[in-house]
């Protein structure tokens, strides 16, 4: 599995890594056998990056319950902010992130965590200061390594423009290509370590349906879908390779900015061919990441980052 530097932070990552909250919403405590196959699986294979948060159901939970033995072997992220459960309290208080970072150190059964990310809030929070600081007080403390910003559009350029953050999670994929056009370039050019999430679109493209992957969520995907629908009305790709995950893989990582791409699931079979394809089958044709850069430019001007 190839690795890269996180941007400045001196930490060593898989291109590929996993992503928590499928098995966070869709599994439960009675199927920790499953989420261990999942994530040691990943860890077996040389996937050494984690990502997760609060309030991704019980992932936290599995994580500490399936994989805490080996934390020297992962790089573990997580998010704060929002209060749980969901819509009982007050989000983005400083005291609140702070409690957050200690109730996910305990759940996860570890002594600290390499990167803590505000989990998505908008200006206005990041403005007003109070949960910065509170990352950067539980840094000071020693209780994550690094601070990062977990978000999209104009909220993602104010962190990125702050210059207050080690890393940044933002979405990227065929079909929410926004990010390159200035986010991207402008956190490569200060050192952050850049993180993709969505990396392959939820496998819209060429799916005969909406996949619909959270019980939670069910529109979740709606939006990526419908713009697959529209992409895809010219035909196939120029160069377009047979298996439609390896071509939403390679569109992502055929961009050397991003460090690492987050890709979840609750199926050990799906782990395993995701890490077979990265390893084996790529890159693909520059000729196909041209075909869909064009698409996108022709019909995409008022799409959004999608969170």
């Amino acid at each position: 599995m190839e690795r890269t530097a996180l941007g400045r932070t001196g930490l060593e990552v898989s291109r590929l890594g996993i992503g928590l909250s499928e098995i966070g919403f869709n599994l439960t405590m009675e199927e920790v056998d499953r989420a261990s196959r999942i994530m040691n699986t990943a860890l077996d294979s040389g996937i050494n990056f984690f990502d997760t948060a609060a309030c991704y159901g019980i992932s936290e939970e599995l994580v500490g319950a399936t994989v805490s033995h080996r934390r020297d072997e992962f790089v573990l992220a997580t998010k704060a902010g929002h209060f749980l459960p969901r819509g009982t309290g007050e989000d983005w208080t400083y005291d609140l992130v702070v409690e957050s970072v200690d109730r996910s150190l305990d759940r996860m059964r570890t002594d600290f965590l390499d990167l803590v990310q505000l989990h998505s809030c908008n200006v206005a929070v990041l403005e007003r200061g109070d949960v910065i600081r509170a990352l950067q007080d539980v840094k000071a403390e020693g209780k994550t390594r690094y601070i990062g910003y977990s978000g999209d559009n104009e909220n993602a350029e104010w962190a990125v423009s702050s210059g207050l953050f080690d890393t940044l999670q933002t979405s990227f994929n065929l079909v929410d290509q926004k990010a390159p056009r200035k986010l991207l370039p402008e956190a490569d050019a200060r050192g952050m370590g850049i993180i993709v999430k969505r990396p392959i679109g939820n496998a819209v493209w060429g799916a005969a349906a909406d996949p619909k992957p959270y019980q939670h969520n069910s529109a979740y995907t709606e939006e990526y879908y419908r713009r697959a629908q529209v992409m895809q009305t010219d035909g196939p790709l120029a160069g377009e390779p047979g298996d439609r995950i390896l071509l939403a893989m390679g569109y992502t990582l055929g961009h050397p900015e991003v460090d690492v791409a987050i890709i979840g699931t609750q199926r050990p079979e799906h782990m395993q061919s995701n890490i077979e394809l990265v390893s084996d089958r790529l890159p693909i044709s520059p000729e196909t990441i041209a075909d869909l850069e064009m698409r996108y430019d022709r019909v995409a001007a008022d799409w959004e980052q999608r969170g």
